[in-house]
This record gives structure tokens, sequence and C-alpha cells, in this order.
């Protein structure tokens, strides 16, 4: 009987020690997992120095409760620094573009406070071009009658079974060359005054759209 006593009490001393040099393994295990990461499989690894495997697949740093503190993104390659800094740059492109627009949009509206004062801003680059469009007219006007007269010049002579001088048939073309240039001058001045008539549609719209944020920033 006192044999298995002490056999017992034996063993619990034995399992008792055993339980607390595991705690104790443990604890101190958790202390050293300072860095957590997975590989390219997916699987956790834990060191207590930084190796180059964890800064490949990025870690988390974790204090001695196993809580991460930090995360650290993997390192990248330089094609892919190449590419980040692409878009890095890209995306401040855009944003001193928007800058720049709502520095713009605040000078509009401080300049034009109402709409109709926009409005009359606008139109008067059209009516330059309608102006340059009018004084093209009256010239290509004058130098088709100067044609016309040319080529009546020549008709009388062919009438009258006269030879047309060769000076009037290089007038005639000379002329018909300056007509054929009004007449270009005149349909790019067309074009012009449709783009900036579509363009002041545009700018009208989105000025509406400044001021109504504007408004309702300001409670009006």
């Amino acid at each position: 009987m006192y044999k298995f006593a002490t056999a017992l009490l034996t063993a619990g001393l034995l399992l008792g020690i055993g339980t607390a040099a595991c705690a104790q393994s443990n604890a101190q295990g958790k202390g050293l997992y300072r860095y957590r990461w997975h590989d390219g499989q997916g699987l956790p690894h834990y060191s207590d120095s930084l190796t180059a495997e964890a800064m490949k697949y990025g870690y988390d740093l974790v204090n001695d409760r196993g809580i991460v503190v930090q995360h650290v993104e993997r390192q990248l390659t330089p094609e892919e620094r190449a590419a980040a800094q692409k878009v890095a740059a890209q995306q401040a492109a855009v944003k001193r573009a928007a800058d720049e627009q709502v520095r713009n949009d605040d000078q509009m509206l401080a300049a034009y406070p109402t709409e109709a004062a926009y409005q009359a801003s606008l139109k008067q680059n059209l009516d330059t071009i309608d102006q340059q469009i009018n004084t093209t007219q009256i010239n290509l006007h004058s130098q088709e009658k100067a044609l016309t007269d040319l080529l009546a010049r020549a008709g009388e002579a062919e009438r009258a079974k006269q030879p047309v001088p060769k000076s009037l048939n290089d007038s005639i073309a000379r002329q018909r060359n300056v007509v054929a240039g009004q007449r270009d001058v005149l349909l790019k001045q067309q074009e012009t005054r449709d783009a900036a008539e579509t363009k002041m549609t545009e700018q009208m719209a989105h000025y509406r759209q400044v001021k109504a944020a504007a408004d309702k920033d300001r409670g009006e």
C-alpha cells in the first residue's frame, strides 16, 4: 500500500513538473515569436528575427501575447515598384488637376457671381468669331465678283471668236485660287464657331453645377 501511494505521489509530482515546464516553454516561445508570416503555400511561420522570407511575403509584428501590433507589406520587385511609382505619379497628377479645377472654379464664381454675367462673357467670344466670319464673307463676295468679271471678259472674247489672252487666263487662275482660299477660311471659321458654341454650352452647364454646389454650401 505504501509503495502504491509513493508511486502515485511521484507520478503526480512528475506530472506537475512536466506541466509547469511545458507552460514555461510555451511562454518563452511566445516571447520569441515576434515576426509572423505566411509563405507561398499559405503556411504560417514565426521567428524572433526578421528573415528574408518574411520580407519577401510580408509579415506581422506580434507582441508577447500573440497580438498583431503592425503589419508590413512584402517587398516589391523592381517591376512592381516601377508600376507602383507610375500609379502614384498618375494619382498625383489627377489630384493636381482636381485642385487646379477647384481654384479655377473659385475664381470663376468670384469673377462672375451670376449666370447672366458668365454667359455674357462667353458670348463675347462668339461675337468675335461672328465678326471674323462676317468680314470673310464680305471679302469672299468681293473676290467672287472679281472672278465673275474676269470670266465675263473671257466669255466676250470667245463669243467674238477671239483667243482669250494669256494674261487674262492667268488672272482667272489666280483669282480662282483666291476665292478657294477665302472659302476655306470661311469654312474653318464656321467650324470654329460651332466648336465654340458647343464648348459654351458645356461651360454653362459646368457653371450651373458649381454655382448650385456653392449656394448649397452657403445654405442658400
